[in-house]
């Protein structure tokens, strides 16, 4: 599963599947939102997912362990969405590539469940395979309240653990932080930024979205109202979250204070709504702000803890939240509104299952097995931490696409260079250029899709994410990197790249070493690929690779 139709199971798998010391693999990125309860959530390209259902292991690389230790308690007005905005500034959003980021130490007692699963749903902007708190009295506690108290176990790391990496906050000398345009690792203090203007601010979506949130904006729209010049929008995090506040009296303070209410979704944080206008100050409280992203070109998006977005929602600028006197005190309900009813099991007569298509969807394109030798032109050349949102945009307008991937794959780059799709199509697909942290952001397996269609045979940059580089191999784009990346400042768009004998350099495991030419200047790139990852390239992706896997079984 992917797109719109995941988000709102991040935070129902929090509510209604996480499960101390048990696994989850789920196709969007911030499936590690689950770490908040003890669960080892990870995200994956959706072809991963759809394999691992069929029966097939999911093969991962294994990752370093990051140990984050947090002292004390957070003051009044500072919240978890501070905790995770100095993690990112100090790791940046390729700090935890290959990683795996494990909490721990006294303040974790402190944190409630919806506050750590903030943390670990925006540890995926650091590049992180997965987040992951203890599962201790406070989790029991918030499976009581979902009334699972028997899914509930204790866990904890070993008292002689070793970490590959250690960092220490102090929660009580955190302060209200903010990200600026167009980065989540663009953090600054609050404070520094008091008078900006705003025009916009939006609640909620899959990381700050939870009753506590809500119910706390709430009490304080309430007393105060929205500024005047402010559209203010609240995207609640699951079916749950707003019947429990309808039931609790809470969404009362939402409508009287000049809020608009939305459906549990993506939303604004994918320019599917929202989105704000020409170059104005959205604050949000989203994961993501990357230029664009919000729908609107020149977008200045802000990414803030809930707190400080309702105290710009009152104030109609930045503003510290904390100027906003004595903290509204918000507890969680003795029991959440449950309703399983919209859970359907597996069909127990799957041949009798119909799956509807209509016009708009046809079938996934193929890719054919890995030629000797691969050639072509430099399509396009990028820089640093290029997102996925860049390779294939959201939004209203293509979204729509998303199971029409001749269609879609029009708009590969379009925001970057909207003549992209049409040179690719021209020269017979080629080869993308791409700096450090390629991929970076969403899951979206789109970006490798779209990009296969086209006739993309490789990307070759100084480092990939970890998600769309899994991505690209699925779908037989062969990620490299340069083993001198210096090389990087040689290649221009345009410039001819031939990598003769693939299939046999490939083989070459011990080197994993690949010669090719730029414009016939021969030049040395690296991989990393594991011995299954090299079968899946030849045969041309996972499809492929499974297909025959599963005929010769």
């Amino acid at each position: 599963m992917s797109g719109l139709f995941t988000k709102l199971l991040i935070i129902f798998n929090l509510e209604r599947f996480s499960t101390p010391g048990k696994t989850m693999v789920g196709s969007d990125s911030h499936t590690p939102t689950a770490g908040g309860a003890g669960m080892l959530a990870i995200g994956v390209g959706g072809l991963d997912v759809a394999v691992v259902m069929g029966g097939s292991p999911l093969y991962i690389t294994m990752p370093e362990v990051v140990g984050v230790e947090l002292k004390g308690k957070l003051k009044p007005w500072v919240a978890a969405k501070d905790v995770i905005l100095e993690v990112l500034r100090r790791c940046t959003v390729k700090g935890g590539v290959g990683k795996v980021f494990e909490y721990y130490g006294d303040g974790v007692k402190t944190l409630s469940v919806p506050d750590r699963a903030t943390i670990t749903n925006m540890g995926a902007e650091l590049g992180a395979t997965t987040s992951i708190f203890p599962s201790d009295e406070v989790t029991r506690d918030f499976f009581k309240r979902e009334g699972r108290e028997n899914d509930w176990k204790p866990l904890a790391a070993d008292d002689d653990v070793e970490y590959d990496e250690t960092l220490t906050i102090e929660l009580d000398e955190l302060e209200p932080l903010i990200a600026e345009p167009h980065s989540p690792d663009n953090v600054r203090s609050v404070a520094d930024l008091s008078g900006l203007e705003v025009e916009q601010v939006i609640i909620g979506a899959c990381t700050n979205s939870s009753y506590t949130d809500l119910a706390m904006t709430s009490r304080l729209l309430e007393k105060h109202g929205v500024h005047p010049n402010v559209s203010l929008h609240i995207s609640p995090g699951s079916k749950q979250v707003i019947e429990t506040l309808a039931r609790k009296g809470e969404l009362e303070g939402l409508f009287s204070g000049g809020a608009r209410l939305g459906e549990p979704c993506c939303g604004g944080c994918i320019g599917m709504g929202a989105a704000p206008g020409t170059d104005t100050v959205s604050i949000r409280s989203f994961n993501r702000n990357w230029k664009g992203r919000s729908g609107t070109s020149d977008d200045r998006v802000y990414l803030a803890s809930v707190e400080t977005c309702v105290a710009a929602a009152i104030r109609g600028e930045i503003r510290d939240p904390r100027e906003l006197g004595k903290y509204p005190p918000v507890q969680m309900p003795r029991r959440f509104v449950t309703n399983d009813s919209m859970i359907l099991e597996p069909n127990r007569k799957p041949d009798t299952v119909k799956v509807l298509r209509g016009p708009n969807i046809k079938p996934l394109p193929k890719r054919e097995p890995l030629p000797e030798t691969i050639g072509g032109v430099v399509l396009i050349k990028l820089g640093d931490n290029i997102s996925t949102d860049t390779i294939m945009p959201a939004g209203a307008k293509i979204l729509p696409l998303r199971s029409n991937i001749p269609a879609i794959s029009k708009y590969v780059f379009h925001h970057v260079d909207p003549e992209f799709s049409k040179r690719a199509e021209e020269n017979n697909g080629g080869f993308i250029i791409g700096g450090e942290n390629y991929g970076q952001g969403s899951s979206r397996e789109h970006a490798a899709i779209a990009p296969m269609h086209l006739g993309i045979k490789a990307v070759i940059a100084k480092s990939f994410a970890r998600i769309h580089k899994t991505n690209l191999i699925n779908f037989g784009i062969l990620p490299l990197t340069f083993n001198d990346p210096t090389d990087h400042e040689t290649i221009t768009e345009g410039a001819q790249i031939t990598i003769p004998k693939v299939r046999a350099q490939l083989e070459e495991e011990e080197t994993n070493k690949i010669i090719a030419t730029a414009n016939e200047r021969t030049i040395k790139l690296k991989h990393d690929y594991t011995p299954r990852q090299i079968k899946m390239l030849k045969a041309g992706g996972l499809l492929n690779h499974t297909k025959r896997t599963y005929t010769q079984g």
